[in-house]
């Protein structure tokens, strides 16, 4: 009977309060976290999800450092995905298991906290994404935003960002249907109460110019020392100011100016390095970064002709990394938290011939060498100039 209904709403969809009724169901069916022991006023964000998309190790500090609170409950990479989760897990002795107190204590003493998702979250939404897969009908919006909106609203923040993307890389493929889902979000996180916001967001090329566990630890490293301002900084800013507003810190161009601010002066790498230590990880890694995990083995990879780099395919990266081992595979259920692809060229960038594309880390050659294919595959270099894309699509 459940699947027949869940083909019935993939052909007819469901109305907004009905979306909103099933999201409540599925919510209830399990645990539902009182953050109200924190005693402020919590902003929670939620991406569905990408390739290099690390800007959570970011945006938790950022938002800390400028007084917000962010108790985040985070995924394994599911995929070709990556997953926030391992990628702190990446860090020496790093604990994502806190208990319920100990989480709270955290949050109210250093504004932030990210662990792993309980299992007593949302029962009914595990149930029915099994029957998803079977029924053919993942792809329906309507069921989508149910199961993402009620295991946010099982996590309880007061606020909520949403980062929606779109592209080879992302679940929805064009901004529209991103667009589409985004809305129904909206729908049901409004109707029950919470403050939501939402960003369309490219995701045709990876996120940064980091692809793999420690390697993205690294980068977001980097970024936190504002050492690099690209593309993916001024995301990361857009985002906490957009946290920071919806949680009442000011308008939006202040509570930029704020996270700007966080980065400039080190206060956020300070409120990083206490978030890892305050969860039992090695802050050294922040100064000493070769610390993290690291591969065995790693490959140069070239550019064979002149040109300009047209395009860099995301789920294509992201499956080249599930072979170096940066992923779960059926075949393979542990990480190899050093391995992943280092890019040294953004989308637009000039190429020369016997340039280096990137960088492949794993732990043998043959991996190496096996991914390089997919990877060769996945940039294309053409002979006519084309512009850096915006990652920002719209915002709602």
């Amino acid at each position: 009977m459940m699947s027949a209904w869940l083909m019935a709403v993939r052909c007819q969809g469901l109305t907004p309060e009905e979306t909103a009724d099933m999201t409540l169901a599925m919510r209830d069916s399990g645990e539902c976290l009182d953050l109200s022991p924190i005693g402020a006023i919590t902003i929670d964000k939620h991406s569905t999800g990408g390739i290099g998309d690390k800007t959570t190790l970011m945006i938790a500090p950022i938002v800390a450092s400028c007084g917000g609170y962010v108790p985040k409950m985070s995924g394994r990479g599911l995929g070709f995905t990556g997953g926030t989760i391992d990628k702190l897990e990446s860090i020496p002795n790093f604990s994502v298991n806190l208990s319920k107190q100990d989480f709270f204590k955290q949050v109210q003493k250093i504004g932030c906290c990210i662990i792993a998702q309980s299992g007593n979250l949302t029962p009914a939404d595990k149930k029915i994404y099994a029957l998803r897969n079977l029924t053919a009908t993942v792809d329906s919006i309507p069921l989508i935003s149910a199961s993402i909106m009620s295991k946010k609203l099982a996590l309880g923040a007061d606020c909520l960002l949403l980062d929606v993307k779109y592209g080879n890389g992302a679940f929805m493929k064009t901004p529209e249907s991103a667009k589409a889902l985004a809305e129904s979000m909206l729908q049901v996180g409004i109707a029950h109460g919470k403050k939501c916001r939402a960003l369309i967001t490219d995701m045709n090329a990876p996120l940064g110019f980091a692809v793999g566990n420690a390697l993205e630890v690294r980068e977001a490293i980097s970024i936190l020392r504002f050492e690099t301002h690209n593309a993916l900084t001024e995301l990361v800013l857009e985002l906490a100011g957009q946290m920071l507003e919806l949680s009442g810190a000011g308008s939006l161009q202040e509570c930029k100016f704020k996270a700007l601010h966080a980065l400039e002066s080190g206060k956020a790498l300070e409120k990083f390095a206490e978030m890892i230590t305050a969860q039992g990880g090695d802050a050294s890694i922040i100064d000493y970064p070769e610390r993290l995990p690291h591969a065995k083995c790693s490959k140069i990879m070239f550019a064979d002709k002149n040109g300009y780099l047209a395009s860099i395919n995301s789920e294509e990266v992201g499956l080249a990394c599930l072979t170096l081992g940066a992923g779960r595979t059926a075949s393979n259920p542990e990480i190899d938290f050093g391995a992943g692809v280092i890019f040294l060229h953004k989308i637009g960038d000039e190429i020369r011939k016997n340039d280096i594309l990137c960088e492949i880390h794993a732990s043998s050659e043959t991996l190496c060498e096996q991914a390089e294919q997919r990877l060769r595959s996945a940039m294309v270099i053409s002979e006519m100039p084309v512009p850096e894309p915006q990652l920002i699509y719209d915002k709602i």
